[in-house]
């Protein structure tokens, strides 16, 4: 069912190279270099997941000393808007200065150690301590001390905030609390090439969510840095994405995956079914390697039709109630039988468009999507390929920033819940095209709770169901690291080179005295 070893360096059907050739348009030069990183192992300790003390080390290696995404531009828009951004323990204040400027302080009163502020907040005009009243202007400077009589070696030049390293890059501000860093544009690189035709200086960002998963932030980045789990995790995307022929290239502190859309995975080769009648998006599906129909019944149980026609039912969590079969894929089971999107369970499963002589299928699915951003736009849609507009390209910036490439609007970010290394926050946004006539105000953050379904926040619209199939998997891997006979993990060779990227780029920080 499943292909094993082949004796080649790489699945079967067509390359990621090979669907450019067949591009409508010409595609990016970026799209056409390819960086893989040598071969494995890659081995790494499962502590790295499990243990405080790890957790600890990444603090003071890592997060003191890295640059960090810490806000978008648009999250503070008028001079006086500032954020609060943790990281691990540590906290900060981003606030604008100016019209075109920022900055950024430890978020920590000078005077006895209270957070100056515990919440993001508007127009400021000053830093007061809810403490004792000490004060400082926005720019950092210090402006007012309650008795200052009585603390005569407190001066302005000594007790300003402590600023951190700002930079700017695609309309987020980025910060760094190493007084010695490097650059940010340094640090980044190439990565503007990789937006071509829309960089992220034209976005708006249209939605925000952040949700609290049981797992390490590694468990949960390293899950949406590879497509290798595309064929247990998301049965239901199999028939429309490459999943194994996906490209993957490294550019030194970030590396870039690209999975190609409207292409089936090389996984389905052999398996063939007849179009299902009656098939609906979410409620009724037929599993795309054994040809089972899963529909969610009036029962409130999933039934399972085999290729006897004989009907097996399953409760939405999996286990089985009767039928002859005892064991079913429990991601499309979930997926029928989960928690639904408002309307899903009568959206339909709109079958594949008729391609044309002389075309195919990932020109046809481009072909609407490159008119629908021509209303914002324009002329430029003249020169963006079928690849800009169809495939996921999802890039990692190390540590924990996840823009995605081309017209994809999808941004990730992964960070620790704090101080359980235990626990991370997940957060996505949108980022769409800017209106050039006036740019839209910034999505505020929708904040799911730790036990709250990813379907709540309805504004992800179809990402919030495969979310659902990928966080499943992220508690199960979190208790599972600290019950293994043998506590390391290897990563393979090439459909997982991003993970293996960001290992060794840790191995690295972590070596730095």
């Amino acid at each position: 069912m499943i292909e094993t070893k082949t004796g080649t360096d790489r699945s079967a059907g067509i390359t990621y190279q090979s669907l450019l050739d067949e591009d409508s348009h010409p595609v990016p030069e970026i799209f056409r270099v390819q960086n893989p990183i040598p071969p494995g192992p890659t081995i790494v300790p499962a502590e790295r997941y499990t243990s405080k003390a790890f957790h600890d080390l990444e603090v003071e290696k890592v997060w003191k000393r890295v640059w960090q995404m810490a806000c978008h531009e648009d999250d503070i828009p008028e001079v006086g808007d500032y954020l609060k951004y943790d990281i691990a323990h540590l906290s900060f204040l981003v606030v604008r200065t100016g019209e075109e400027t920022f900055k950024a302080f430890n978020n920590v009163c000078l005077h006895r150690g209270r957070l100056l502020k515990s919440h993001d907040g508007k127009r400021a005009r000053e830093f007061r301590c809810s403490f004792h009243g000490w004060a400082w202007n926005i720019d950092g400077g210090l402006k007012e001390v309650p008795c200052h009589w009585d603390f005569p070696t407190v001066t302005e030049k000594e007790y300003s905030l402590p600023e951190v390293k700002v930079g700017r890059w695609g309309g987020f501000v980025f910060i760094n609390p190493d007084p010695d860093c490097e650059p940010l544009e340094d640090y980044l690189g190439n990565l503007s090439e990789q937006f071509p035709n829309l960089p992220y200086e034209k976005r708006c960002k249209i939605a925000h969510v952040s949700k609290v998963l049981r797992c390490n932030w590694k468990v949960a980045q390293e899950a949406f840095s590879e497509a290798y789990h595309v064929i247990a995790t998301h049965p239901t995307i199999l028939e429309s994405i490459g999943d194994a022929n996906t490209q993957y290239d490294v550019f030194g502190n970030y590396c870039r995956a690209i999975s190609p859309n409207y292409t089936p995975s090389p996984h389905l080769e052999g398996h063939t079914w007849e179009p299902l009648d009656g098939a609906r998006a979410f409620t009724r599906l037929r599993h795309a390697l054994t040809g089972h129909i899963y529909e969610m019944g009036l029962d409130g149980l999933v039934h399972i039709t085999d290729g006897r026609g004989e009907v097996s039912r399953f409760n939405p969590d999996g286990t089985w109630v009767d039928g002859p079969m005892t064991h079913a894929d429990t991601n499309m089971i979930n997926w029928v039988g989960g928690e639904q999107l408002p309307g899903g369970n009568v959206e339909p499963l709109n079958p594949p468009p008729k391609v044309p002589e002389g075309k195919n299928l990932r020109q046809v699915m481009a072909e609407p999507v490159r008119e629908a951003h021509r209303k914002i736009l324009g002329d430029v849609m003249d020169n963006v390929s079928d690849a800009e507009l169809l495939d996921s390209i999802y890039l990692t910036v190390f540590p924990n920033f996840h823009p995605w490439g081309a017209f994809h609007r999808i941004v990730y970010r992964f960070r620790p819940n704090g101080e359980n290394h235990e626990e991370c926050i997940m957060e996505c946004m949108y980022l769409a095209p800017s209106p050039t006539e006036k740019r839209p105000p910034a999505a505020p953050i929708h904040h799911l709770g730790v036990d709250d379904d990813w379907t709540d926040a309805a504004e992800l619209g179809l990402l919030a169901k495969v979310f659902n199939q990928d966080v499943v998997n992220m508690p199960e891997v979190q208790k599972g690291l600290k019950s293994m006979a043998n506590p390391e993990i290897i990563f393979a060779n090439y459909n997982e080179t991003k993970p293996r990227h960001f290992h060794m780029l840790l191995e690295e920080w972590i070596g730095k005295p």
